[in-house]
């Protein structure tokens, strides 16, 4: 199986399983800001698990080998900051240790850098066919 349509294939799952998980064992057990972050940690880690599949099935596409390596690049920033921002507000509630929200922002920029690296392929596969 391909990396990337693994990893998002789990992505998708933990997105499920800790949103329902947060809604019906920790909504009760915490604060309405920590609710707030943990569902938004949920809506961006479900969001870019479905990115991550288009990307995976992007890759099977026939592209020349610069598509497929900025296609790549963008399916690695995907990964890394979706575990990175959602993954740190999920242990940060579940461990109350909001330090680990240090880790965040970090994830959040990897995956703005992500999406302008998608843009950058889209940008280069407008001048040619497989460029």
């Amino acid at each position: 199986m391909h990396p990337f349509l693994l990893s998002a294939g789990l992505l998708g799952l933990l997105s499920v399983v800790f949103g329902a998980f947060s809604e019906h064992a920790l909504r009760p057990n915490v604060d309405a800001e920590s609710f707030r972050f943990l569902m938004t940690a949920v809506r961006y880690n479900q969001v870019h698990a479905v990115a991550l599949l288009a990307l995976a099935l992007g890759l099977a596409a026939p592209l020349g080998a610069a598509s497929v390596a900025r296609i790549r690049l963008a399916a690695w920033l995907m990964l890394v900051g979706t575990l990175l921002f959602s993954v740190s507000i999920y242990f940060a509630i579940l461990l109350d240790n909001l330090q680990l929200t240090y880790l965040t922002p970090i994830g959040g920029i990897t995956l703005m850098l992500a999406w302008a690296v998608i843009i950058w392929a889209g940008w280069k596969a407008r001048k040619g066919a497989h460029s």
